[in-house]
């Protein structure tokens, strides 16, 4: 029996999201998520798609879970239930996503203490995530030793940019000896739907130039020339680049110092307003778009005004990264904002007629979970909407390293 499946484990500070798939035809065995790790109302819901346990259908329950030991252990019992348990011999490979890879892992990579040990060292870069990673590694490590774990970094993608676009122009030993650069985050994302794009051209994947728009609550923009990352919007951090839920996206860095000059802000005050209590939030109470439209239909200016600078700054990186690829194939859009606001989509676009860019209204107000193109027939770039698949793309990635 050859083992194909993986198991994707993405690993938060108080959550476990889980896939398990077969590689041999890319088919989903079993999803699910634990939820409030640590509390006394954890929660874990488990959704059986294939094999005996599918018939039953979803299954949750409520109760403390203590923490990501605990965790991965009750996933595994819910998996072993199905007959899919971490026992199996199909079990080829856990695949990890990792939040952050620094300037060390460009690839996905087999993990060993030597690894483990450098991702612990990047965690001043990604201090709410790499912790959380680390954990569900070490966990995970335990309950299979005899498997290969696979890190998928979510900046390995855009490691291709250029160095003249990763570079900040600050002085350069500063940012040398403390690691300042723009990493770009999202990247399994960007990687999975700029090929699931040219796929939907038809067209091989080294032939088109695609902008993506991760359009979430957390949002990025990325210009991707044949296959390869050479520009994105996010930095250092996932606070750069666009207008995000709660996030501010692009801000003068000179507002840090007037808050704490003028206004007597710490640096941790400052860290949550711009990563928390801005975007969308900050602008009209609502980081849900939902909310956000319909609150706006209804007249309401804050409303209003969030959804129109929200779509300002997507209209200017769709703009910038135009001029950066030369040619552009085709606008996809995608994440949850992305693939269902049509509203979103429409009101980026407008306007753009110059840059090649129009939409079929008919096309584009369909809801689907399928790949598709909404652009206005004869229209020089295509635009696209592309369901995002981060776990098969991890998957994918893993089960590609360990059979090699």
């Amino acid at each position: 029996m050859t083992a194909s499946r993986v198991l994707v484990l993405n690993s938060g500070s108080s959550s476990v999201k889980y896939q398990l798939l077969d590689m041999a035809d890319r088919s989903r065995l079993a999803s699910g998520l634990v939820e409030r790790i640590g509390e006394e109302t954890s929660r874990l819901v488990h959704e059986p798609l294939a094999g005996p346990g599918a018939a039953g259908g979803r299954r949750e329950q409520v109760g403390p879970i203590a923490d990501h030991g605990a965790a991965l252990k009750a996933v595994a019992a819910e998996l072993a239930a199905d007959g899919m348990g971490l026992d199996s011999p199909e079990l080829a490979a856990v695949g990890h996503r990792v939040v952050h890879g620094g300037t060390r892992f460009t690839e996905p990579t087999v993990i060993d203490d030597e690894v483990l040990a450098e991702i612990r060292n990047l965690i001043p870069l990604a201090p709410l995530h790499n912790p959380a990673n680390v954990t569900g590694i070490e966990v995970a490590r335990t309950l299979r030793a005899d498997i290969p774990q696979v890190a998928v970094f979510d900046t390995a993608f855009h490691s291709t940019m250029p160095e003249y676009v990763a570079r900040y122009a600050i002085d350069a030993a500063t940012a040398d000896a403390y690691s300042i650069r723009r990493y770009g985050f999202h990247g399994t994302s960007h990687a999975y739907v700029s090929r699931a794009t040219a796929r939907l051209l038809g067209r091989p994947v080294e032939d088109v130039n695609v902008i993506v728009l991760h359009l979430g609550n957390g949002a990025s923009a990325s210009a991707v020339r044949g296959g390869v990352c050479v520009e994105t919007s996010m930095g250092l951090t996932p606070l750069e680049g666009l207008v995000m839920g709660t996030r501010s996206g692009d801000v003068d860095p000179a507002v840090v110092f007037h808050l704490a000059r003028v206004a007597g802000f710490s640096v941790d005050e400052i860290d949550s307003l711009l990563n928390k209590k801005s975007g969308l939030l900050g602008m009209c109470g609502d980081n849900d778009m939902r909310e956000v439209l319909r609150r706006a239909g209804e007249g309401d200016e804050a409303a209003s005004l969030a959804f129109a600078a929200y779509v300002h700054r997507l209209k200017k990186y769709i703009g910038a990264y135009s001029a950066v690829l030369g040619r552009v194939d085709a606008v996809t859009f995608t994440a949850g904002v992305g693939e269902n606001a049509h509203q979103v989509r429409e009101a980026a676009l407008d306007g753009l007629a110059g840059l090649g860019l129009s939409l079929d209204p008919e096309a584009n107000a369909v809801r689907s979970g399928e790949p598709r193109l909404i652009s206005a027939r004869g229209a020089r770039v295509a635009v696209a909407v592309v369901p995002t698949d981060e776990e098969l793309e991890i998957a994918t990635q893993a089960y590609a390293l360990v059979t090699q």
